[in-house]
């Protein structure tokens, strides 16, 4: 089999599975926890305190590219399907203008501030770079599949996109309306996952590292995140609320 075609034929694969699939990382983390310079970080104290802040900003700045993509593409694009690509339109615009792959990059902000949060800087470096591996074969999948579909326009648009630092010369306003709607219905599950990873590595250091019990800061942090994740929820599948026609 050619190159070309075993790419497109594992980065399917990972596209279908890509749910699940960084789960295999788990493993990684607790050897992560277990490394030396996790139990005595490099920044301690008050500084650790920023330090850990700092890590949360950075997936936050994730799930906002996130949010920027959801609050104005179309129906028919940037969708949740896992069997096969689908696109109705190729989107050009808001985010599209300046990334190729905004949904990805703000995927990579999210975890790559969970990496700066554990302070094990080869596992930083590690995940940084299996990452890059994971999505690369997807985004190649991706590509040829939006290249056989819309030809000539995709091309033009991919020649002046780059494909994962964006380039905000290039920006476009979208032909739609930001919405909120869409952004909670579609972007709560990877909110409250953000929440819950940073919970769950915050109580591990509190209880098992600095030995100090468990933190109110974490509590407040879960127990909003929780509540804010279990409104959203209920809205989307239990009222129209959120819908938005032609989202």
């Amino acid at each position: 089999m050619a190159l070309r075609e075993t790419y497109e034929k594992q980065g399917a694969f990972l596209f279908r599975w890509r749910s699940y699939i960084p789960l295999l990382l788990i493993p990684i983390v607790f050897i992560a926890l277990r490394d030396p310079s996790y139990s005595a970080p490099s920044f301690e104290g008050s500084l650790g305190r920023c330090w850990d802040a700092f890590a949360i900003l950075v997936s936050l700045s994730g799930l906002i590219v996130r949010a920027m993509v959801a609050g104005y593409v179309p129906r028919g694009t940037s969708g949740r399907n896992t069997l096969t690509q689908v696109a109705e339109s190729l989107n050009t615009k808001g985010m599209y203008s300046i990334v190729r792959n905004p949904l990805y990059l703000g995927n990579f902000l999210m975890i790559f501030g969970i990496f700066l949060f554990l302070q094990v800087w080869w596992f930083v470096i590690l995940g940084s770079l299996l990452f890059w591996v994971y999505y690369e074969r997807i985004i190649f999948t991706e590509e040829e599949f939006l290249r056989k579909k819309f030809g000539e326009p995709y091309v033009a648009w991919s020649n002046k996109t780059p494909v994962f630092i964006p380039n905000f010369k290039t920006w476009q306003k979208s032909d739609l309306p930001f919405s909120w709607k869409t952004v909670l219905r579609r972007e709560h599950s990877s909110f409250f996952g953000m929440v819950a990873v940073f919970t769950v590595l915050g109580l591990i250091s509190d209880l098992f590292i600095e030995r100090c019990g468990i933190s109110l800061f974490w509590l407040i942090f879960f127990g909003g995140g929780l509540l804010i994740y279990s409104v959203l929820r209920f809205l989307k599948k239990k009222t129209h609320l959120l819908d938005m026609e032609g989202r």
